[in-house]
């Protein structure tokens, strides 16, 4: 679930005028600043708009599978918050509905990194899992559902739920959806394509994931997109090691893009996480001067959003679902990085490539 970069304060009237300048290989099942070691600084707590910065019996599928269509994405039904057993651990937000951001990067100790590993194997398990549910006719809302109901039986929270007073557990984004899709009674049609966006808060830490799904068959337009930006992050990842200055992650995904001629959405960033679900660094996917550098016992996440028309886009007035203007299609890929003494380690590894 990616972080907001519209600085400094990310205001809402910003955000609202804003004209910006996570495929399995395709799991799409059917388509290929300065580093503090120690002490805490007071997390930042931001408003639910400032911070715009992721079991098959639950499924319905009585009705006929819905048909592709051309029609841009409009807001359906929301169906009420999911609860989860009061003995799950939970994250600080839970009950104040804030969006916490800490800007002190985290070093993890080796109890961390093995409490960060565990953490986003379950994220990539639950995510796998709700690839399975895609087809036509389910609705997102259906997926959220499965995946909550993964999430608790395995001793988790779902980051998600509370976040900034983020309603559901999961984030779906469809079609020209940029991110922080809200799962609601849409059906699925032949020919979407959907980035499910998970993480889990699982014994104190986030693990952060997502990835493009393809609903039956798809565009060759749609398909491209995605393999593109399964690209991008795969290039980026490779740039990851001690050391290595942050920004090459955004050069080596804007040469991805440029080559293919698509567009990044640059103010949706990814970012550090770990005990905190949203912390520096601010992870950029394209070309830029930050300073920072990676180092050993790090996480963050790489979350590139590219899109086949333009990158301007629009909030939704639920102050979460964020879509392309021109109703262009957006895709995205999301993996959490641990920086080792080698170089790094890809924490959220989807399940086949383990």
């Amino acid at each position: 679930m990616q972080r907001s970069v519209l600085r400094p304060a990310y205001l809402k009237q910003t955000l609202q005028s804003a004209s910006p300048k996570h495929w399995h290989e395709c799991a799409v099942t059917n388509i290929p600043r300065k580093i503090h070691s120690n002490g805490r600084r007071p997390l930042q707590t931001f408003s639910p708009v400032q911070a715009r910065k992721g079991l098959s019996e639950l499924l319905s599928l009585s009705e006929k599978p819905a048909a592709s269509t051309s029609t841009r994405l409009k807001p359906h039904k929301v169906s009420p918050r999911l609860l989860v057993p009061p003995d799950i651990g939970r994250p600080p937000y839970v009950d104040t509905g804030e969006a916490p951001w800490s800007d002190v990067p985290e070093i993890h100790d080796h109890q961390g990194i093995e409490k960060m590993r565990a953490s986003c194997k379950l994220a990539a398990d639950v995510l796998a899992y709700a690839g399975t549910l895609v087809k036509a006719g389910v609705t997102t809302d259906e997926i959220d559902k499965a995946v909550h109901k993964m999430i608790v039986d395995n001793g988790a929270y779902p980051s998600p739920l509370t976040y900034g007073k983020f309603p559901k557990s999961v984030c779906t984004s469809v079609n020209e959806c940029v991110c922080h899709g809200i799962p609601d009674s849409r059906r699925l049609a032949e020919g979407d394509i959907v980035n499910i966006d998970v993480t889990v808060y699982l014994n104190g830490y986030h693990g952060d994931t997502s990835r493009m799904y393809a609903v039956g068959k798809v565009s060759d337009e749609a398909q491209r997109l995605c393999d593109v930006t399964l690209e991008a992050l795969t290039a980026a990842i490779s740039q990851c090691g001690p050391n290595v200055p942050v920004r090459r992650i955004g050069e080596a995904v804007q040469r991805i893009a440029s080559q293919h001629k698509y567009g990044i959405v640059k103010d949706f960033v990814g970012h550090g996480v770990g005990r905190v679900f949203h912390a520096a660094p601010l992870v950029h996917h394209t070309r830029n001067m930050e300073s920072d550098t990676m180092h050993v016992g790090q996480t963050f996440t790489i979350e590139p959003i590219l899109t086949a028309g333009n990158t301007a886009w629009k909030m939704w007035k639920d102050d979460w679902t964020v879509v392309t203007k021109d109703a262009s299609l957006a895709a995205q890929f999301e993996h959490t990085i641990l920086i080792t003494e080698r170089g790094h380690e890809v924490l959220t590894a989807w399940p086949e490539r383990r």
